[in-house]
């Protein structure tokens, strides 16, 4: 299965997800210039990486191909939680199958034994919603 397609950035929206640097990022702001005499309309796009939080951006004309991610947001239910290796240990619930992640630090709900959590693999990395 593809990690990404190609799109082109006049197809690209607030909201949506771009790859920069081979980041899947969240797309945060668009701004497109007019065409001038002799160019085409430009764009230029303000992204936060999903992984690390970091600003990333793109200037590029509007006709550019860039990638864009296959997001596959999952649900799953927490196994176990180890608190001095700052993991979960999390069970896919289409799947059954079983797996340990890092929590981020930028996650805000309480996590229990039990509990069902929302996570996103994209890039053939995962992350905790």
């Amino acid at each position: 299965m593809a990690e990404w397609e190609m799109k082109e950035l006049r197809e690209l929206k607030i909201g949506r997800y771009v790859n920069i640097d081979d980041s899947p990022c969240k797309i945060i702001s668009i701004t497109t210039s007019k065409p001038g005499k002799h160019g085409s309309a430009k764009a230029s796009i303000e992204a936060t990486d999903l992984f690390t939080g970091a600003k990333k951006s793109i200037n590029a004309p509007v006709s550019a191909k860039v990638q864009v991610p296959i997001i596959d947001k999952r649900k799953g239910q927490v196994v176990s939680i180890d608190e001095s290796s700052n993991e979960v240990q999390i069970m896919d619930l289409e799947t059954f199958e079983t797996f340990s992640m890092q929590i981020n630090d930028d996650h805000e709900s309480v996590l229990e034994a039990g509990a069902e959590v929302m996570y996103i693999v994209a890039m053939d990395r995962m992350k905790l919603m």
